[in-house]
């Protein structure tokens, strides 16, 4: 019985271009990956960051109120001229801004603003159009 010769050279080749894809695959799915977790890393630190101003601003206005409740609202420094008391939270470069105004016996949220501090970057020599 007579055998007929198998030729490896296309199998070889599609064997080496199938692994080279799947390796290449591979490295994509792992950066991404990586990439995806350090985001959601970043976007986690940045709402406990917005929490906590929350909360210290919601304490802020559960004071307010109270004071307003007391009559003794209209008694703090720093009031301006439309009667607007305000109040600056800060931490980590996030500012939570609060401007509390007295209705009658209730406090009136007139402003309630989160900020994210940003700094421009000057070291770049970027062409500016000149």
């Amino acid at each position: 019985m007579k055998q007929v010769p198998i030729k490896l050279g296309p199998l070889a080749l599609l064997l080496t271009v199938i692994s080279i894809c799947l390796t290449t695959l591979a490295i994509l799915t792992f950066t991404t990956a990586r990439a995806d977790r350090r985001l959601a890393e970043k976007y986690a630190d940045t709402v406990s960051v917005r929490y906590v101003l929350e909360i210290r601003g919601q304490e802020f206005l559960a004071e307010a109120q109270a004071m307003a409740e007391d009559g003794s609202f209209e008694f703090l420094d720093g009031l301006d001229r439309d009667g607007v008391y305000w109040e600056t939270f800060e931490q980590d470069g996030s500012r939570l801004t609060v401007g509390v105004k007295q209705n009658g016996t209730d406090a009136e949220v007139v402003a309630w603003k989160h900020q994210r501090l940003w700094e421009e970057n000057t070291s770049l020599h970027l062409w500016l159009g000149d």
